[in-house]
């Protein structure tokens, strides 16, 4: 557990273009708008491609780059400041050079570690950890600041060739949770200036030992790029029945280590699957409570590493003087639980 003196300096998301209502994504996809809204519970989401056309208009590196700008102009704080960048993402540019070196170069940051984590949702949450950890470690001489992000363009797999009327339920629902979009947040030391504040901790676990995989995501090269595998599988049904489960595993183990109560908590940030598992979870997690959940995929769909951050842009005006929030991320590929606090400071 990351046990942080680290304080939430800014924080800034980008979505790509107007929100696409299920109305318009039916229409496009050939598929039931009612379906989308019954099964999955999602209103809106983003695209960084264009649906009519299926030009793609942004790219991961573009929204990232946005994304930490508007950060640092909400900690008011400069590039040079960046001691180290930290990028979260399932779905890079490319696989050589990363888009952490490229957003980084965009920025102006120059002669600082650049890391890239390749995960899926909880991803954005090891980013955190990790930020937090190089924060402690760089002492009195390094910059005072980090960066951490976290971003996917899930529309790279939306292949809009393809008659999605033949999909069975279980590949269409991929085509139907996901949206683009990206996310940052700037960190400081204990004595930084920025926001009243702290991430209190941050970490994950692995927890997929001896269990099937829930999802999947290809990688292709071009020897195998013809051989028939589909892009992305995933067991919606085995995520219905592990996610609010695991969920309150994490919110469980962080309230032990931390101390806090169940009644301290004024806010709760819930894994983001969709607008109808969200619901789902938060009913196993809230037992009676009463926190204000906050929770941002029912507009922005399930953009991935980008929905923490989302999540945290929401949180921070409502804080208050004396609040304190848990946020969990549960990843299906393996299995793995994330959390982190956030406590107000004075």
């Amino acid at each position: 557990m990351t046990a942080a003196r680290t304080r939430l300096a800014g924080v800034g998301t980008a979505l790509p273009g107007d929100p696409v209502d299920n109305t318009a994504l039916a229409l496009r996809l050939g598929i039931s708008a009612e379906w989308v809204e019954a099964f999955i519970g999602t209103r809106t989401r983003h695209f960084a491609l264009d649906l009519a056309s299926g030009a793609v208009r942004w790219s991961l590196e573009d929204l990232c780059t946005d994304a930490a700008d508007r950060a640092l102009a909400d900690a008011d704080a400069d590039p040079e400041d960046v001691g180290f960048l930290v990028l979260a993402t399932a779905t890079p540019d490319a696989l050589m050079p990363t888009t952490a070196a490229l957003v980084a170069d965009r920025l102006g940051i120059d002669q600082v570690p650049a890391y890239q984590l390749q995960s899926g949702c909880s991803g954005a949450v090891q980013a955190l950890a990790l930020g937090s950890s190089l924060l402690s470690a760089q002492g009195r001489g390094g910059k005072p600041l980090g960066l951490v992000i976290g971003g996917d363009v899930c529309s790279k797999h939306l292949d809009l060739a393809q008659d999605f009327r033949e999909l069975p339920p279980a590949q269409l629902v991929n085509y139907v949770l996901f949206g683009d979009g990206a996310g940052a947040v700037v960190l400081s030391g204990e004595s930084g200036t920025g926001r009243r504040a702290r991430l209190a901790a941050a970490d994950h676990w692995l927890s997929g030992l001896g269990r099937t995989p829930g999802q999947r995501v290809e990688w292709f090269g071009a020897a195998d790029r013809h051989s028939g595998r589909p892009a992305v599988t995933e067991d919606y049904k085995a995520v219905e029945r592990q996610v609010p489960v695991m969920a309150r595993e994490v919110l469980d183990t962080l309230l032990a280590t931390l101390g806090w109560t169940s009644e301290s908590l004024g806010h709760v940030l819930p894994p983001q699957l969709g607008g109808r598992m969200t619901e789902r979870i938060t009913r196993t997690l809230r037992q009676g409570l009463e926190w204000e959940e906050v929770s941002c995929v029912a507009e922005t769909g399930n953009n991935g590493n980008a929905l923490v951050f989302c999540q945290l842009q929401r949180l921070l005006p409502r804080l208050g003087a004396q609040g304190r929030a848990v946020g969990i991320a549960i990843e299906s590929s393996k299995w793995i639980k994330a959390g982190f606090a956030v406590e107000a400071t004075t």
